[in-house]
């Protein structure tokens, strides 16, 4: 009796690696709620820097790091940051450590008081008590610390507290003393720019915005100026910062004098 044949599989295809790893990366950022469906994000507007995060804005309901170059860049920036998801019904929380926070300033970036709650702790552990604590209040929109250095497990549970209430966070830091490890979802570096006025007097800010870490984006830097209300980006002069260097100018009959 002839033996009866076996039926042979058609071949499978091998799976396609690439769609493989972009849906491995779609569920990752699912699970940390940066890019899945539903996650909430606030668009800069500007192409260049939106592109650079996962969902096209920057991510909310998690930890950011601002660490300043000089400590108006830093501020300036975070308090943009704040008065763009701030609103009457869900303030922001600003945590402050000295006394030299200044309202006019910080409306000046769209951060109005009727849109902001001031602390003030005197040590980096009050203050990392209070940001965790305020964390966990969803009526709230975001909180900023202003802390000294922390380290991986102390910013771990800020960004837990962040998660589990959907309200976003913000370290704002001396670029000197932050730590090297972070849990933080996005560091950035904050510098100031050379404005370029139109003409003789004081330009408009500008910032030279490094994005060192983005969770499931990328990183990259960006020149940023402040104009008329508004962040946008500034192309026309390549990215630099101020130096101190001996300038000839004539002050009280010296021949010289150094200016920044």
């Amino acid at each position: 009796m002839p033996e009866a044949s076996l039926p042979v599989a058609p071949p499978v295809a091998p799976p396609d690696r690439s769609a493989l790893l972009a849906d491995l990366r779609a569920r990752i950022r699912g699970l940390e709620g940066l890019g899945g469906e539903g996650a909430r994000v606030l668009p800069f507007g500007l192409p260049g820097l939106d592109s650079a995060f996962p969902a096209g804005g920057l991510p909310l309901g998690c930890l950011h790091e601002v660490a300043g170059e000089e400590p108006g860049a830093g501020t300036a920036f975070a308090a943009h940051l704040l008065a763009r998801i701030a609103s009457e019904s869900a303030p922001a929380l600003w945590i402050v450590r000295g006394r030299d926070l200044h309202a006019a300033g910080l409306a000046a970036y769209g951060l109005t008081p009727d849109r902001l709650i001031a602390v003030r702790a005197t040590r980096d552990a009050d203050a990392l008590w209070a940001m965790e604590e305020a964390l966990r209040c969803k009526r709230l929109s975001a909180v900023l610390g202003e802390v000294g250095g922390l380290d991986l497990t102390a910013s771990r549970r800020l960004q837990l507290a962040a998660e589990s209430s959907g309200v976003t966070g913000v370290l704002l830091q001396s670029a000197a003393r932050r730590s090297a490890a972070s849990a933080a979802v996005t560091r950035w570096r904050i510098a100031p720019a050379p404005s370029q006025p139109e003409e003789p007097g004081v330009g408009d800010p500008r910032w030279r915005a490094e994005l060192e870490r983005c969770r499931g984006g990328r990183p990259g830097v960006w020149l940023l100026e402040w104009r008329d209300g508004a962040l946008v980006a500034a192309t026309d002069r390549a990215v630099s910062t101020p130096v101190r260097r001996p300038v000839a100018v004539e002050r009280s009959g010296q021949p010289w004098a150094e200016v920044a």
